[in-house]
């Protein structure tokens, strides 16, 4: 195993890591009622394609750090799970970006007028029902996995190995689930953008 990055604090950890998890949940919860009204010279999806693709890098991170650990490669691991959560940051910033320059999309859309009539409904049909479940158990998971995440890292940075491996049974599926539904959103969602 690897020797302790940090001194474990947990007191302190509890608290950076809630606040943490706090502001990012309230930021993104916040960006459905923003949207600046500029127009920056360039396709502002871009940062949803960066998004899918940031969500598919982690995809891959995630797989390859587990066959890492299974393997005994625990800091090729250790490395491989930086990596991922300084993608996820990128992700993060990326996914602000893009919602305060683009707005909300909806899913059936076909007009691009904001709103999704009954006629447009009838359209998509089933479409938009598993398009909206798969949304929905991805944004929420999204916003729970967060803390998880951040504890999870945190035990392995203190050394609590069993604490690390109990945690991450449990954080590592439902971050990938995160990571693999992103792209699968953007794919379905991007049609409707405008």
């Amino acid at each position: 195993m690897i020797a302790a990055t940090i001194q474990k604090n947990d007191k302190k950890a509890y608290w950076l890591i809630g606040i943490f998890s706090v502001v990012v949940f309230t930021a993104v919860l916040a960006l459905g009622k923003f949207k600046l009204d500029v127009q920056p010279g360039f396709d502002i999806h871009i940062f949803a394609k960066i998004n899918a693709f940031v969500n598919g890098a982690v995809a891959v991170l995630l797989i390859a750090a587990l066959i890492a650990v299974k393997n005994g490669k625990y800091k090729l691991h250790k490395n491989i799970m930086i990596t991922a959560m300084l993608l996820s940051i990128l992700f993060l910033v990326s996914y602000i970006a893009h919602h305060l320059l683009a707005g909300e999309a909806r899913f059936g859309d076909l007009d691009h007028d904001g709103m999704v009539s009954a006629e447009e409904k009838l359209q998509v049909g089933a479409a938009r029902i598993a398009y909206l479940v798969l949304l929905a158990t991805h944004i929420v998971l999204a916003a729970v996995i967060l803390p998880f995440i951040l504890f999870t890292a945190y035990r392995a940075l203190t050394s609590e190995w069993p604490a690390h491996k109990k945690l991450a049974k449990y954080t590592w599926p439902l971050w990938l689930y995160v990571a693999v539904t992103g792209p699968i959103v953007y794919y379905l969602i991007s049609p409707y953008y405008t």
